[in-house]
């Protein structure tokens, strides 16, 4: 688990969850984006809450390991989904790089 510190509100994630969203925040940073993420986590009176991160230049976001024995929240889809958009940003795709389609042409011998 890792506390996450966003709008000085603290929270509890597991490292993955919180790792990517550090690593993905600094990347929409970087590129002068925007974006918003959920992430499920352990709010400070200990229930497990839906919390929406709005990252773009601005964003001020700190995390911080922690010695909590508590069962991290599932965030599997979220966390596969920043990795995506972090792969998008750091590897974009080449439209140069793509293969033109082929197309067949009946064309006649003369030409």
């Amino acid at each position: 688990m890792k506390h996450v510190s966003y709008a000085d509100k603290p929270l509890l994630m597991g490292d993955e969850a919180a790792d990517t969203l550090l690593e993905y925040a600094r990347l929409v940073a970087d590129n002068a984006r925007a974006d918003t993420v959920t992430l499920r986590a352990v709010s400070p009176d200990g229930n497990t809450v839906d919390a929406s991160f709005l990252l773009d230049a601005s964003t001020i976001l700190m995390v911080e390991s922690t010695n909590s024995e508590m069962e991290a929240p599932d965030n599997s889809e979220a966390v596969q989904d920043m990795k995506e958009r972090i792969d998008a940003i750091t590897r974009p795709v080449s439209v140069d790089a793509q293969e033109p389609p082929y197309v067949d042409y009946d064309l006649p011998e003369s030409f």
